[in-house]
């Protein structure tokens, strides 16, 4: 992350000494086209400075006989930042990493500009994986957790590149170091990496997962007509999440292609797949590993979808509360579909969520001014 040793001098703007080297605040433009702002004393840098690298990157720090030394930051090319420690123009030392939106996505040590030690990597939906890294910097090993969002329940056991392939259920605590200990249940199953396919939705299909065990259940639901939905175990604060919607992942092409009839447990996970929940998985005693699928739709929702990377089934959606919620209360979505006649954003709606629609336009429309929140 400093500049190649190699770099021949371009161009310097600035003043120079009795030997024509820079000495003083000048500019150097190499012939990489990387480019040095800084101070200078004969030729060595020395003082604060800062890299523009080629690629849009930049590093920024304090330069002692032309190496970097103690606190620098260096910024990607798309806007995230490293914080780190330099010890003669290397990472040595501890680091945090954050992405564009200023979000912590990396905590831990480096050493030769390797990361190194017990570290932390964060996903943006507030999972966390835990563990020393090896030679390589890698989260890969026999003692690396993933940490599900509340910072305590966790599955500890053997990763590669952060990627789950055994691990059981362990309940993690914190030092003040950033060192974590867990303490595995001694019941606990084994957990594997289980990523659904278009015919697989998983291989252990009825293997709750742990996290939203904890926080919801399926019951009968409260709107007319809906079946089962899902509800809240505990008092739960806004911007929690409370459950997951795995399932087989089929292209938006053979939803639309399909009777509706078909489409009652699909959910958009990106432009290219859609998650399904079909028969008969929709039945807890086929399929209860994930209950988003569960959630009913309402116009005045308690939750949204969010994307989610689970560490059993990959990139999924959860489920997200948007407001408190209580216990024993109804978890309810807006299913979000397009129901503009004229619109190209989705697929047509089906046809009891058009009479719902009407049903709660009527609502509001008969609703005064000072009734409307």
């Amino acid at each position: 992350m400093d500049s190649d040793d190699d770099n021949m001098e371009e161009v310097v703007e600035g003043p120079l000494d009795e030997d024509d080297q820079p000495h003083g605040f000048c500019t150097v433009t190499y012939s990489s086209s990387d480019r040095f702002e800084g101070h200078f004393v004969h030729g060595e840098k020395n003082g604060k400075g800062k890299f523009f690298f080629f690629d849009g990157s930049t590093l920024e720090g304090f330069y002692v006989d032309d190496a970097l030394q103690g606190q620098g930051v260096y910024a990607y090319e798309d806007g995230g930042v490293l914080h780190g420690t330099y010890v003669d123009g290397e990472l040595n030392g501890p680091a945090q990493e954050f992405d564009s939106d200023g979000r912590l996505v990396f905590k831990g040590q480096y050493k030769d500009n390797i990361r190194c030690g017990v570290c932390w990597i964060y996903y943006p939906d507030g999972g966390s994986v835990v563990g020393e890294v090896n030679e390589d910097g890698e989260m890969t090993g026999n003692a690396v957790a993933y940490v599900y969002p509340d910072g305590c329940t966790a599955l500890c056991g053997s990763f590669v590149d952060g990627e789950l392939i055994e691990a059981r259920l362990a309940s993690l605590t914190v030092q003040e170091n950033s060192r974590p200990h867990s303490t595995i249940s001694p019941d606990s199953p084994v957990y594997t990496y289980d990523k659904s396919t278009s015919t697989c939705i998983a291989g252990h299909r009825l293997l709750p997962d742990p996290y939203e065990s904890q926080r919801v259940y399926v019951g009968q639901s409260l709107i007319s007509g809906a079946g089962e939905g899902l509800f809240a175990k505990t008092d739960t604060g806004p911007d929690t999440v409370m459950a997951f919607y795995n399932g087989v992942r089929i292209t938006h092409t053979e939803v639309d292609s399909r009777d509706w009839s078909l489409n009652g447990n699909t959910i958009s996970l990106d432009e290219d797949t859609v998650i399904d929940v079909p028969e008969p998985f929709n039945r807890m005693e086929k399929y209860c590993a994930t209950l988003g699928h569960k959630a009913n739709h309402s116009f005045t929702p308690n939750c949204k979808y969010d994307p989610f990377v689970h560490p059993r089934f990959g990139p999924i959606k959860c489920i997200r509360t948007i407001r408190a919620v209580q216990k024993d209360e109804e978890l309810t979505v807006a299913y979000g579909y397009d129901h503009d006649p004229s619109g190209k954003s989705g697929p047509e709606a089906p046809d009891w969520y058009k009479r719902e629609l009407r049903e709660f336009q009527e609502r509001e429309a008969g609703r005064g001014p000072e009734e409307t929140h």
